[in-house]
């Protein structure tokens, strides 16, 4: 162990556009550790702007995070439905597909599911 750690998401390298222009995801590795800022404007929906990056059928992220603004519904691919709101910390396995609700923008901290998030698929 390193020691104390700081970053700021500002100054983060690693960022990723999801497409049409829908938001971003932010990269920190502190200390070995990976937290991600997800920022969702209106209108974006995992299906249409991430899937054709990760070239699965739905986000295989293993989720823990936390609402910080806007509101995220996420629909298991076995049919079960959640929409999250500011406050509310989430645990969503992957199998999913999510969207933004609304006219604001969501953003989610999240630290377990967004090490390889929206990074394209590379083939062997």
């Amino acid at each position: 162990m390193a020691g104390i750690a700081r970053a700021r998401f500002e100054n983060a390298t690693d960022v990723r556009p999801f497409g049409g222009g829908t938001g971003q995801m932010s990269m920190l590795d502190i200390d070995g550790r990976a937290v991600g800022r997800a920022v969702f404007e209106p209108g974006w929906q995992w299906s249409k702007h991430v899937q054709p990056i990760a070239g699965t059928t739905s986000c295989q992220a293993d989720h823990a995070g936390y609402i910080l603004s806007g509101r995220l519904a996420v629909r298991m691919d076995d049919g079960t439905e959640e929409t999250f709101e500011p406050g509310d910390v989430m645990i969503c396995p992957p199998g999913h597909d999510a969207w933004t609700v609304g006219q604001e923008a969501c953003v989610v901290l999240d630290w377990a599911g967004y090490a390889d998030y929206a990074k394209p698929v590379v083939s062997a």
